[in-house]
């Protein structure tokens, strides 16, 4: 099985390309004022537009209002709708479009109970459980993922060039997806690495042959 590959948190025309021709699946843009990775419309407007056919734009929404989410998808190509709050099924399934529902994950956290309340998300993102929402490059303990999970796995959280090898040959999930991880060390939050993402992907399909 092929391993698919999300690189979130873009900002900058250059890292779009980047992930594009490094192989991405698909790229991720967050729609979360607070987080220092948001984009407004206009802005994801000029980076979809570097999107070629057949890879998919993922819009990134926390704890949003039903209008907010709705302007977005009126302005922009959104493949995907990926939900990062406390958000229940009716409210990401209101949209009629494809979702992925993130859980944060720690000890005492029933995973199979919690992806059997979203019935009809297209996946579940499972990411560590810190202050806020996404992107704060912290591993989980992957011993707590279970076998039975009745949604496709997409694992994030810490994840990079050199650790991802390994967290795919032991989870074997459906996807991966990657913030903090191909960011550059001097540019700051939203400011990807290419040679990071593409050291990224080639640990992903190294772990896959």
């Amino acid at each position: 099985m092929r391993t698919r590959i999300k690189i979130c948190g873009l900002t900058r025309e250059q890292d779009v390309d980047a992930a594009v021709n490094a192989g991405a699946d698909a790229i991720g843009l967050v729609f979360y004022p607070p987080s220092p990775r948001f984009v407004d419309i206009e802005r994801a407007a000029q980076l979809c537009r570097e999107v070629p056919p057949f890879v998919s734009i993922v819009g990134l929404f926390v704890n949003a209002e039903e209008a907010f989410v709705r302007r977005h998808l009126d302005a922009l190509p959104l493949t995907c709708l990926q939900f990062h709050g406390e958000e229940r099924s009716e409210d990401c399934g209101r949209y009629g479009r494809p979702y992925l529902k993130a859980a944060r994950v720690r000890p005492g956290v029933n995973l199979v109970d919690y992806a059997a309340a979203f019935p009809d998300a297209q996946g579940l993102l499972l990411d560590a459980w810190v202050d806020g929402y996404g992107g704060g490059g912290k591993t989980f303990d992957w011993s707590l993922i279970p076998e039975n999970l009745p949604l496709p796995l997409v694992l994030s959280g810490g994840l990079d060039a050199e650790n991802v090898t390994e967290a795919v040959q032991s989870i074997r999930p459906w996807a991966v997806d990657v913030s903090s991880g191909v960011e550059s060390l001097t540019g700051g939050k939203g400011i990807k690495d290419a040679a990071l993402i593409a050291a990224f992907i080639a640990g992903v399909r190294n772990a896959d042959v």
